[in-house]
This record gives structure tokens, C-alpha cells and sequence, in this order.
């Protein structure tokens, strides 16, 4: 075995030496990553949404989103669901409905974090009620939330979307609608 020369020796720990180190790790092992920036308010004071239905339901409907202090209010009606029946209204990733079941939508999205829903989504902030006739009158508050400026709570260019209690299918997206601003 042939010994290293010394210059390639001292190249070697003089790239190591200029390495910089790496930070800390955080509780859990992972790296920090950093805080998305979320704004307070957005540039648009409105938008719309006109759901268009997905995986062969008949659901559909037309909801306006409009800044108000601590998030946007969703307001509209949504028909066709199932009678009686509890479904979600929530807000996805992209504003690409293009897909038969609205899978181009990508997954929830959480303005509150800026980011990915990661997990199960809890709580009823986002439940709808149909009544008898399957119609639900949506008046839903999604905190955190801005209309435009591209903040990473900006939900304007994103889509809605109608989780629904379709037979056979609980939970399918039964309808989307990307959020567009009024101008």
C-alpha cells in the first residue's frame, strides 16, 4: 500500500477544518426549520368559490370568502349532499380541480401553520350540515387566514373543497373549487 502524499494529506483536513458545523439538533433529532411568514392581512378584501362537483356526486355550490378581523369568512350555500348528513369544507393546497375526485387539490392545507396539514385534521371548524333537501348553508370562519399577497397564510389561488358521507365512500372529496379574488 502506497502512503497518501502529504500535500493531498493537508488539502483534505484543511476542506474538513473549513466545513462549517452543522447546528443542533432539536428535541426529537430534527433540524430547526424556519417559521413561515404569516400576515396579518392580505391585499384583497374578497373572492369566490364555485364548487363544482367531483367523484361523480352532484354536489355543487357557490361560497364568497371575505376578510374579516382573525381570518376569512366563508359564506354560500352548498346542494346536493347527503340529507342530513355532516360534511367538511376545507381549504387544499393547490387550486387545481382538475381531476375526477379533486386530487389535483393536493392535501389540506392549514393557514394557521402556512403550511401542509400533517395528520389527522380534528375539531368541527370546518363541519357543514345538510338539511332534509341536502342543501348546507355554509358560514364558516378559517383563522389565521389572509386573501392575497402571497404570505404563507394566503389562501386566495388555493382551492375549497366538499369532504362529504357519500355512500360507499366516507370522507371522498365530492366537490372543489379554487379561490379566486374579486377584483
Amino acid at each position: 500500500m502506497r502512503p497518501i502524499p502529504a500535500v493531498v494529506l493537508a488539502l483534505l483536513m484543511t476542506a474538513c477544518a473549513s466545513t462549517p458545523p452543522s447546528s443542533p439538533p432539536r428535541a426529537g433529532g430534527a433540524n430547526p426549520v424556519p417559521s413561515p411568514h404569516l400576515a396579518e392581512q392580505g391585499t384583497a378584501g374578497a373572492a369566490l368559490a364555485n364548487l363544482a362537483s367531483a367523484s361523480g356526486s352532484l354536489v355543487s355550490g357557490r361560497v364568497a370568502l371575505a376578510a374579516v378581523p382573525g381570518g376569512v369568512r366563508i359564506t354560500g350555500e352548498v346542494g346536493g349532499l347527503v340529507r342530513n348528513g355532516a360534511h367538511s369544507l376545507q381549504v387544499h393546497q393547490r387550486g387545481d380541480c382538475s381531476a375526477a375526485d379533486a386530487s389535483s387539490a393536493g392535501p389540506y392545507f392549514d393557514p394557521q401553520a402556512g403550511a401542509e396539514q400533517v395528520g389527522v385534521v380534528g375539531g368541527n371548524r370546518d363541519r357543514i350540515v345538510a338539511d332534509g333537501d341536502g342543501l348546507a348553508r355554509v358560514d364558516l370562519l378559517v383563522p389565521r387566514a389572509v386573501l392575497g399577497g402571497g404570505a404563507a397564510n394566503d389562501i386566495a389561488g388555493r382551492a375549497l373543497l366538499v369532504l362529504g358521507a357519500t355512500p360507499g365512500a366516507f370522507s371522498a372529496r365530492v366537490a372543489c373549487g379554487p379561490i379566486e379574488i374579486v377584483r
